[in-house]
């Protein structure tokens, strides 16, 4: 591809550019843009996209995109990054997931531009972006109070997304059916593979999962020739083939006996729920042996809350 063209702006080989993407304008009439740093190679070869802030409060892709910018780690030997700090700026100001609607963005594609404001920043992306791509890293966190150990989500039948996950060597690699109105699955239907990085939670920095990512976006990108060199993952992903939530059987002050990242075997207890008035307190035991990949922090729960993700 010799010319590459975002909202009407061309990107030549060789060019580094800052896009600013217009989606709508707030109330006051402050404009919206969606900032897209471009950086291509004068050789031809693939599109990456590194994307984060699909949901306004989740930083750390935002941070770690912002750091590779910083350190020119982004400058491809072939091809093109195309590299999306913050998607959901609506978001990312109101320090919450969804966008003024109360809708979900990534629910919301491939959008619509006469839709809901959900769906108009998914059918821009859409429009103009997603046409151009080869491949994609879109990161996320875990929701409020949900911390998610570093992971890599995708479709393990998918041999492209199976061979992205392993390349970026996440600690974790999750198979992950595609949800509708999601960036992942109406990628697919246009013959792109993105997959998902997760780490921390919500309006919190997560170092470690930070860095992990940093080093595993290099590794893909040598896999895909885009890079020389690489740092190697300090160990084979565990390769979880199914997930399941671990709930609270009734409400009081939830304690985790496990941490994140731990293994775990069936029948263990986990974690225990206390009346808050000292009354009695109640053991939570897994039914599956497998590994921590996400943990709740809240202490207070309510029945039937979401309190321990395991993978096995």
């Amino acid at each position: 591809m010799a010319e590459m063209i975002i909202n009407d702006i061309p990107i030549y080989p060789g060019d580094s550019k800052l896009i600013r993407l217009n989606v709508s304008r707030l109330p006051s009439g402050t404009q919206i843009d969606i900032p897209i740093h471009v950086f291509r190679s004068q050789e031809p070869g693939p599109v990456l996209l590194l994307m984060a802030g699909m949901h306004g409060d989740e930083v750390n892709g935002i941070e770690l995109i912002r750091r590779m910018i910083r350190r020119n780690l982004l400058h491809p030997l072939k091809g093109t990054v195309l590299a999306i700090p913050i998607l959901n700026i609506y978001g990312f100001l109101n320090f919450s997931r969804e966008v003024p609607d109360g809708k979900d963005v990534n629910r919301s594609f491939p959008g619509n531009a006469k839709g809901s404001l959900a769906s108009r920043v998914a059918a821009r992306f859409t429009k103009e972006v997603l046409p151009l791509i080869d491949y994609g890293i879109d990161f996320h966190t875990g929701g409020a109070s949900k911390s998610n150990f570093p992971q890599i989500r995708c479709r393990l039948e998918d041999g492209e997304s199976d061979a992205l996950a392993k390349a970026f060597g996440a600690p974790f690699v999750l198979n992950s059916n595609y949800r509708p109105g999601s960036l992942r699955k109406e990628a697919s239907n246009l013959g792109k593979t993105i997959i998902v990085y997760e780490t921390g939670e919500s309006l919190r920095f997560d170092e470690q999962g930070i860095i992990l990512a940093m080093e595993g976006t290099q590794r893909v990108m040598h896999h895909l020739g885009m890079a020389d060199k690489s740092v190697p993952a300090s160990q084979p992903p565990v390769v979880c083939h199914h997930t399941t939530w671990i709930r609270a059987p009734r409400a009081g002050l939830f304690r985790s006996f496990v941490k994140n990242g731990q293994e775990v075997s069936r029948g263990q207890q986990i974690g225990a729920v206390s009346d808050p008035y000292g009354g009695a307190t109640h053991p939570i035991t897994t039914p599956v042996a497998g590994y921590v990949v996400g943990l709740n922090h809240m202490p207070v729960v309510n029945q039937g809350d979401a309190i321990l993700h395991i993978g096995y």
